[in-house]
């Protein structure tokens, strides 16, 4: 039988569905009968589109990943001085607090990553266009003469990752730490290893 024609606006509904069902029950209870709720449906409807849970999580992280990373490009785009940019990237890049349901889930299914290739893929695929962003903004600050890092290219982008990363684990998981408060702690370091921010957008 034919699908219908909708079925990619169908899907759209069920992996935001899944983002406000794993934000209310969490990931590790969550249930295709929970998406279905969420979304209106009968667990046999989800069915139709996805052949189980996995495989609804596997789109949900897919699409999770490709808009985190759309939106935080388009921010950075917006502006052209890379000490703005740099800015951007640290504050779209953190979660907005313990309710920010997309960075929840995505990490939650980090956690799949040690028992399935797939997501495994897709979170060294975050990591990748993570160190890719910050890469290009601190090459073009170095070329405009506008950054002087103390660390290796290299070095500093793993080394922005790993505060990007902690900061949203400790953020999401309400720990200490606020959205407000990393980002001071991200533009602090930068400016000390030679990249300073300017935060005053036009």
């Amino acid at each position: 039988m034919a699908r219908p024609r909708n079925q990619s606006s169908r899907r759209e509904a069920l992996i935001e569905a899944t983002y406000a069902a794993g934000r209310e029950h969490g990931l590790r209870r969550l249930s295709l009968t929970d998406v279905a709720q969420q979304a209106g449906l009968t667990r046999g409807a989800v069915l139709y589109y996805y052949e189980d849970l996995d495989a609804l999580l596997v789109e949900a992280h897919a699409a999770g990943l490709q808009r985190f990373c759309a939106d935080r490009d388009a921010a950075v785009a917006t502006q052209d001085d890379p000490r703005r940019q740099l800015d951007i990237a640290f504050t779209v890049g953190l979660p907005s607090g313990p309710d920010d349901a997309l960075m929840r889930l995505l990490l939650e299914l980090d956690v799949l990553a040690g028992t399935s290739s797939l997501h495994e893929e897709l979170v060294q695929q975050l990591d990748r266009h993570q160190q890719a962003t910050y890469r290009a903004i601190l090459a073009a600050g170095v070329e405009q003469g506008v950054f002087r890092p103390t660390l290796s290219l290299d070095d500093l982008t793993l080394a922005l990752v790993a505060m990007e990363d902690g900061f949203t684990l400790q953020i999401v998981a309400d720990r200490i730490i606020t959205h407000d408060a990393a980002l001071q702690v991200m533009r602090s370091t930068a400016a000390g290893l030679g990249c300073p921010v300017l935060q005053e957008i036009p």
